[in-house]
C-alpha cells in the first residue's frame, strides 16, 4: 500500500489519516449517531494513491461469489445494505425524507457491473508524477476476468440517426452499432445510446473497451442477466482516474427501462440537490452504491473525512465501505453536486475504514 501527500507540515511522502479502526468508521448502518458526522475533516493537498478495488477472478464469473463469501476487507459485509433490502429506515434522521431515499434508489438502479477480460499494453509502469505501481502494467498476457462498477447516465433514444428530444448525433450514423446490428444484414434503425462513468484504472482505453461488458439491473443473486457488449471510451482522464464510456442497445426493453430510470433520476436528484445545496461540510454524509466482488449490488452509507482540491476538483476520503469490485462506483457527497450529478468515482482504500475517490467537478 502506498501514499503520496503533503499533510499536516509532515514529510511529503507521509500521510497521518487518524480515524477509529472499527470497520468502516461505522459499528451499525442502521443506527447513525451525531458523533460520526463530526469526523475532523480537512482540506488536504494530494492525489492519494492506495489500494485500487477491481475484483480480479481466475475463475471468471463462477467464482465470484466465493471472493464475496471469503473477503478479508469486510468479512460478513455487514456494513453494505442489499438494493431490494434498502428501506427509508436505512437512512439517518436527517435524510428519512422521500425524495432522498428515492434518489439513491434510482442512483442504484442506474449502477451496473463493469467486466474486463484484457489489460492493454499502454498502461503506465507508475501513476504519474510519483514512483507508485498503476494498476495491471505489464500484464496484457493476462486474461482473468476483472470486475467494477459504473453509472449511467444520459440515456438517449434514436431513430435513423435523430435523437428523441430533438438533434442528431454527432457523428453520422443511422443505424444501430450494437455487437448484433455491426455484423448484421438488417441493422435496427432504433436504438439507445448512454453513458457510463467509472475509473480509468478499471476501463484504460478503447483496447480494453472492446472487451468490456455491462451487466445491468443486477439487483439480486436471481436478477435476469442482462448484458449490453458493446462499449467505447469517449474520454480518459488518468490523473483524475475517470473513464467515461458510452454504450448502445437496441433491445427495446432495455432501452426503454433505461430511458424510464433516467427520466425518473432527473425529476428527483434536482429536489435532492436544492434541499441539501452547499450543506456538505454540515452533513458530511455520503453514500455509494457498488457491486463488491462482482456480485448484485449493495448500498454502503458513511461520512466522509479530507477534501483535496485542485482547481475546479475535488476528491474526498470517506469512511463509507467499499470492496474489490467497487472500483469506479459513483461517490455522493451530499452538498457537493448540482443539478447536472458530478463525476466522483470511487477509487480506492487507503486503510482499514478510510476509502477515497477519484478527482471530480464538485
Amino acid at each position: 500500500m502506498a501514499y503520496k501527500r503533503n499533510t499536516y507540515g509532515k514529510d511529503k511522502n507521509s500521510i497521518d489519516l487518524s480515524f477509529p479502526q472499527e470497520t468502516c468508521g461505522l459499528n451499525d448502518p442502521h443506527n447513525f449517531t451525531s458523533d460520526q458526522s463530526q469526523v475532523q475533516s480537512d482540506d488536504v493537498e494530494g492525489p492519494l494513491i492506495g489500494d485500487h478495488e477491481t475484483q480480479e477472478s481466475e475463475g471468471g464469473e463462477a467464482a465470484l461469489p466465493t471472493y464475496f463469501v471469503r473477503c478479508k476487507k469486510n468479512p460478513g459485509h455487514k456494513q453494505f445494505i442489499p438494493i431490494d433490502t434498502f428501506t427509508l429506515k436505512h437512512l439517518p434522521k436527517d435524510f428519512q425524507h422521500n425524495d432522498f431515499y428515492e434518489c439513491i434508489k434510482v442512483i442504484a438502479d442506474l449502477t451496473v457491473r463493469v467486466s474486463i477480460l484484457i489489460n492493454s499494453q499502454h498502461r503506465p509502469k507508475f501513476w504519474r508524477k510519483t514512483t507508485q505501481p498503476y494498476p495491471f502494467y505489464n500484464m496484457s498476457h493476462s486474461r482473468n476476468m476483472r470486475t467494477g462498477s459504473g453509472r449511467v447516465w444520459h440515456v438517449n433514444k434514436f431513430q435513423d440517426g435523430v435523437k428523441q428530444d430533438g438533434g442528431y448525433r454527432r457523428e453520422a450514423c443511422t443505424k444501430c452499432w450494437c455487437r448484433k446490428c455491426e455484423n448484421s444484414d438488417s441493422p435496427s434503425n432504433v436504438w439507445w445510446e448512454f453513458d457510463v462513468d467509472t475509473a480509468a484504472h478499471l476501463v484504460f482505453d478503447d483496447i480494453e473497451a472492446r472487451y468490456t461488458t455491462l451487466r445491468l439491473f443486477f439487483d439480486r443473486d436471481t436478477s435476469p442477466v442482462v448484458i449490453v457488449d458493446k462499449v467505447s471510451v469517449k474520454f480518459v482522464n488518468i490523473e483524475d482516474d475517470f473513464c467515461w464510456l458510452k454504450g448502445v442497445t437496441c433491445d427495446k426493453n432495455v432501452g426503454n427501462k433505461l430511458m424510464d430510470m433516467w427520466e425518473h433520476f432527473e425529476n428527483v436528484w434536482e429536489k435532492v440537490c436544492n434541499k441539501y445545496s452547499a450543506s456538505g461540510s454540515q452533513h458530511k454524509f455520503t453514500f455509494i452504491v457498488s457491486h463488491p466482488h462482482g456480485c448484485s449490488k449493495q448500498v454502503s452509507l458513511g461520512y466522509w473525512k479530507d477534501r483535496c482540491k485542485v482547481s475546479a476538483t475535488s476528491q474526498f476520503t470517506y469512511t463509507t465501505c467499499t470492496c474489490p469490485g467497487s472500483s469506479g462506483a459513483y461517490v455522493h457527497c451530499v452538498g457537493f453536486a448540482n443539478w447536472t450529478s458530478s463525476d466522483l468515482v470511487h477509487s480506492g482504500s487507503l486503510k482499514p475504514g478510510l476509502n477515497y475517490s477519484g478527482f471530480g467537478r464538485v
